[in-house]
């Protein structure tokens, strides 16, 4: 009893700030203790679980060969564009708005110029075509992919990779990266793989409700066992990360190592409090001075500006069938609402010029072509349906809730939607061998800056099979 009153006495003879960091200190600790109980009991993996997707009743059998395809066009197709973008109504842009109320439709005359009397849709579908396109049905959907061997070397490693794109990417986002990974990394070379996510693209939608980022990782754990591979690496960004960690959770056997440019953090009480404490006190929560830079000021960055940017998807969560019926029908309206994201996304400062710096960053032809590919296949509203699949249960589902304990490498890209330090990602991904700080870059990490991420990838892989 003596004892405790010493220790009162002591506590309140400190200086109100010396209080304040043994609290602090006491808090941190205790939460410390308590998280690791909770580490000690979860699950470690996720039900694979089973799944049917096509139309009317699964059949006893499914066709699992693996099909050549070749993108194709037609004059009727592109006349029929030429005709919509024609056909356009412009509204005139606020004075000083430029992209701050969205796409300004000034420079969207531009890009419609330029669609309509310059733009090559069947070149470009030969530069599509320039790698090997297959399809395979899984799951009563045809699940599109390109496949890209790199050529064959003496005393090289073949290393097989998965690349999973986001939205409102495709698997084009890739293109760049490709054969900066197929070609030899010092007796390393990588066997690339990048399907289309179900709804986007040439992969075939789903017909019936509950597609979501755990059924399209079985999908794509189905379609890298009938290639052949027992094993292999993984690459994500956007709903490509979801799905590459959901694919590392149900089978970590097979997963060699998980390699992510956005990586999704469940929010917790060691979160909480090191935003308090970190600003501050950044080495008391593991904070880098890099990470204070990019978190801080954190409602500025993380709060305020993520519900200016995020309008998008709280109506693809909600009602995404109903926006999908403006965009499916008018290419304009289309373009606009794929490119405007291409703009902030890349780098928020972009909303404050005229042109949304989308030239800045990305040729007109390689944006369009990402248009040209939700246009030609009719997928835009089925793409923005992922979003209400996989945000109309996600408190409860237990891939959220489960860590990730396969090699993890986290590229963290300074424009990045939000910024997750290190000790924040180690709550969800429990073994990064590498976190690297990437010097410049935004959300489409793989269209912007190829060679930044095929160097980290590279780096990754190396050090993980200890290459």
């Amino acid at each position: 009893m003596q004892r405790l009153q010493d220790l009162k006495e002591t506590f309140f003879g400190l200086e109100v700030v010396q209080q304040q960091l043994l609290i602090s200190s006491a808090v941190a600790i205790g939460g410390i203790l308590a998280y690791w109980v909770f580490r000690s009991k979860e699950a470690k993996t996720i039900p694979i679980g089973h799944g049917w997707w096509g139309k009317g009743k699964k059949p006893l059998s499914e066709d699992d060969q693996i099909h050549t395809f070749t993108i194709t066009t037609s004059d009727e197709e592109i006349k029929d564009l030429h005709a919509r973008l024609d056909l356009t109504r412009y509204t005139d842009p606020l004075e000083d708005s430029h992209f701050n109320f969205g796409f300004n439709s000034t420079y969207l005359k531009r890009v419609v110029s330029h669609w309509r009397n310059v733009y090559d849709w069947k070149k470009q579908v030969a530069a599509l075509n320039q790698y090997p396109h297959f399809k395979t049905k899984i799951e009563g959907l045809d699940v599109h992919f390109i496949r890209v061997c790199p050529p064959s070397r003496e005393n090289q490693k073949v290393v097989p990779l998965m690349l999973v794109h986001g939205w409102p990417g495709s698997f084009y986002e890739f293109y760049k990266i490709i054969p900066l990974l197929t070609q030899n990394h010092d007796g390393v070379a990588f066997e690339v793989i990048c399907p289309s996510i179900p709804g986007y693209g040439y992969s075939e939608a789903p017909q019936k409700k509950g597609f979501d980022s755990v059924a399209a990782a079985r999908i794509f754990l189905t379609l890298m066992e009938r290639l052949g591979f027992s094993q292999f690496y993984l690459h994500g960004g956007d709903w490509g990360s979801a799905i590459t960690t959901n694919m590392a959770q149900m089978k970590p056997d097979c997963v060699k190592g998980l390699h992510l440019t956005m990586f999704f953090i469940r929010s917790n009480f060691k979160m909480s409090l090191s935003l308090v404490i970190g600003r501050y006190l950044p080495f008391l929560v593991g904070f880098t001075r890099e990470d204070v830079r990019r978190i801080y000021p954190y409602f500025q960055k993380n709060v305020w500006q993520m519900l200016e940017e995020t309008g998008y998807m709280h109506i693809q969560a909600t009602k995404p069938d109903t926006a999908g019926c403006a965009v499916n029908n008018s290419p304009v309206g289309l373009a606009a609402y794929i490119l405007e994201k291409f703009s902030s996304c890349t780098d928020m400062k972009y909303r404050d010029l005229s042109d949304g710096g989308l030239e800045r960053m990305f040729t007109l032809d390689d944006l369009l072509t990402n248009v040209m590919i939700y246009w030609t296949t009719s997928s835009m509203t089925s793409s923005m349906r992922f979003y209400k699949e996989n945000f109309g249960n996600l408190i409860n589902r237990l891939d959220f809730k489960t860590g990730v304990f396969v090699p993890t490498g986290l590229a963290a890209f300074p424009n990045e939607l939000m910024h997750n330090p290190k000790v924040w990602a180690q709550t969800k991904y429990r073994n990064i061998y590498t976190y690297t700080f990437m010097p410049r870059g935004g959300h489409f990490a793989a269209f912007e800056e190829p060679q930044l991420l095929a160097d980290d990838i590279v780096q990754f892989v190396k050090k993980v099979g200890k290459i």
